[in-house]
């Protein structure tokens, strides 16, 4: 079995629960945040929406430069509305897995680098970019986004088993 074997069925179990839970967030709520530190819901959503297209820049490139020197920085897409926020997400989604599934093992272990201002912030190789930056990323995002659910009385939805709102027998 090849890494990118190996990562797909898992990848397509993540992208399928991060749908449901981004399906379910209210268009009339994407500014409201838990705190005021915190993100509002629209730009988390976006956020979620958005990291699966990442897959493509760690796969295809050796590094990515957030503040390259002499460069503007990379500035985030933002969504005006949960149609919005889908459709990047059903646009990316297709990309990165076959992205994934395009990759070689040789291509896969080589190195990327996340970089801030030229300086290195990690470099890891591209597998486990794929699991920490993409995946584990995604995981963390999407439980902040059930949380945001619940706190506006939001039905959270069955991720890896029953939630108290969908409970199945």
């Amino acid at each position: 079995m090849t890494l990118s074997e190996g990562l797909l069925p898992e990848f397509d179990q993540e992208m399928a629960n991060t749908r449901k839970a981004l399906e379910r967030v209210p268009d009339g709520k994407l500014g409201w945040k838990p705190h005021e530190k915190s993100g509002t819901m629209g730009w988390l959503a976006t956020h979620i929406a958005m990291i699966p297209h990442w897959t493509e820049v760690i796969v295809r490139q050796t590094q990515f430069d957030m503040a390259p020197p002499g460069s503007p920085p990379y500035v985030p897409p933002s969504a005006g509305s949960v149609k919005e926020i889908l459709g990047l997400f059903d646009k990316h989604v297709p990309a990165a897995r076959a992205t994934i599934a395009g990759a070689s093992d040789e291509e896969l272990l080589k190195s990327w680098s996340l970089l801030s201002g030229g300086k290195p912030i990690l470099t890891l190789p591209r597998i486990a970019a794929l699991r920490g930056v993409i995946m584990n990323h995604l995981i963390h995002h999407r439980g902040q986004l059930t949380v945001y659910l619940r706190l506006n009385n939001v039905p959270v939805p069955a991720l890896y088993g029953p939630s108290a709102d969908e409970k199945t027998m």
